[in-house]
């Protein structure tokens, strides 16, 4: 039975603590059916709906004062066809326990995001994505999906069958319906090996290229105020497998990573001057390490350091100028920024809406720690990354409308007209959608 919490003193927020929302009623559905019932309800009622995950989304893009459908209960992998090379997972399944479910099986998907705490359906329909030579966001490794639609009914999507929807559904902003079953493509279990070393920003951006052809998997973080980053390469390994020691991996991505760093986050927020002199410590504090492991110990670390983030795809020829731009901008502007600078790279993909659709991509994402205004620096590096025709993340603080969208989305129009058909009257709306997607 499925559990109908009336939500009037209920207020969810995201994980980000930036966005709240006060929904008429809350449903908890155990099943697909229960779901269409509660969506066939809604409309009834003149409510709209919106599916929420772990509110890990930065945008209000799962916020609504209507109906909101929380996916715990459908959790769980559906099954598992060898043959094919898929598994086919309930909508609500966190990425942790498919990445780990999927490990005893002897699987793993190709490539993945660095945290793993999202629902899968919630990951995927905002585009989530890792950093990967040839291998895409989690949604490019969609091969099928099942959704229920505004009118209560279930549809089936894939290559095959409704392309159209496939083609659009896979980053769908929970704009054509609620995503109840995803298939994924997945791959005998392997092992990477990961080295990650300080290097100078300049030799970075000097040697970016080679870098990125070098490595199946290239990310780096720089340090705002320092010449400093910290890069990693993640690269397919024969073995044997050589994990972090606990020690080690408790010093370094508890203590440092997750610790100290949360303590400098205080003192800086407290006392801002004090910024730059902690960044060149920071910058300076993790050292070189080589190990290898599977897949998901490799690609995700755990964050528990809130804060507020801002990402955008450039195409990945704009990359070098659009990070020496930005920090020219820190440089000059006067503000102290805490949080380093993640730089991740994407092929192009043939999603409608995915950030890397039919172009190579780059991202940077900017980060501020949660309760530090961050209007002014996301401000000034958003006006950098769209002069470089950027796309926004969807589940990333962003002001973008769909004007300046449909001019950098070639596939936009597909997407809306998609929409038009799936959802006439609205009934997945929200204030975010209105604004990205149009009225």
């Amino acid at each position: 039975m499925s559990t109908t919490v009336s939500a009037k003193n209920g207020t969810w927020r995201n994980w980000g603590g930036n966005v709240s929302a006060r929904p008429a009623r809350e449903v908890t559905p155990a099943s697909v059916e229960e779901l269409a019932a509660a969506v066939r309800k809604a409309a009834e009622d003149g409510l709209r709906v919106k599916a929420v995950g772990t509110g890990h989304s930065f945008t209000s893009i799962a916020a609504t004062d209507g109906v909101l459908i929380r996916p715990q209960l459908l959790t769980g992998i559906r099954n598992i066809d060898r043959e094919a090379g898929t598994v086919t997972v309930e909508a609500g399944t966190p990425l942790k326990r498919l990445n780990m479910a999927l490990a005893r099986e002897g699987l793993s998907l190709t490539n993945m995001g660095d945290i793993m705490e999202q629902t899968v359906s919630g990951a995927t329909s905002t585009g989530t994505h890792g950093t990967g030579r040839e291998s895409g966001s989690i949604a490019a490794q969609i091969k099928g999906l099942e959704l229920v639609t505004a009118d209560g009914s279930v549809l089936v999507c894939s290559e095959k069958e409704n392309p159209e929807v496939f083609a659009a559904a896979r980053i769908g902003l929970g704009a054509l319906g609620i995503v109840t079953a995803i298939t994924f493509a997945v791959e005998p279990l392997f092992l990477l090996t990961a080295r990650e070393e300080p290097m100078p920003f300049d030799k970075v951006l000097a040697d970016l290229d080679e870098l990125w052809a070098e490595n199946e998997h290239f990310e780096f973080y720089w340090f705002p105020h320092t010449g400093s980053t910290n890069t990693k390469r993640n690269n397919r390994s024969a073995g044997p497998e050589q994990p972090v020691g606990q020690l080690a991996g408790w010093f370094e991505d508890e203590f440092l990573s997750n610790g100290v760093f949360q303590v400098a986050q205080w003192v800086g927020r407290t006392a801002p001057t004090t910024i730059p002199a902690i960044a060149r410590i920071s910058s300076k504090a993790l050292s070189a390490r080589t190990y290898t492991d599977i897949p998901y110990k490799v690609f995700t670390s755990p964050r528990r350091v809130r804060f507020v983030e801002m990402e955008y795809a450039v195409p990945r020829e704009a990359l070098v100028e659009t990070l020496r731009e930005l920090k020219t901008m820190v440089d000059r502007s006067g503000l102290r920024i805490s949080f380093p600078v993640e730089v991740r790279t994407a092929p192009a993909d043939d999603i409608a809406l995915s950030t890397a659709s039919g172009r190579d991509s780059a991202y940077i994402a900017v980060h501020m720690f949660r309760g530090t205004p961050y209007q002014a620096y996301f401000t000034a590096a958003e006006r950098i990354f769209t002069a470089h025709e950027g796309r926004p993340h969807w589940g990333k603080v962003h002001t973008r409308d769909s004007e300046y969208l449909a001019g950098v989305y070639p596939r936009f129009g597909e997407f809306t007209a998609l929409r038009d058909r799936l959802d006439p009257e609205r009934l997945f709306q929200n204030d975010y959608l209105r604004r990205v997607l149009g009225k």
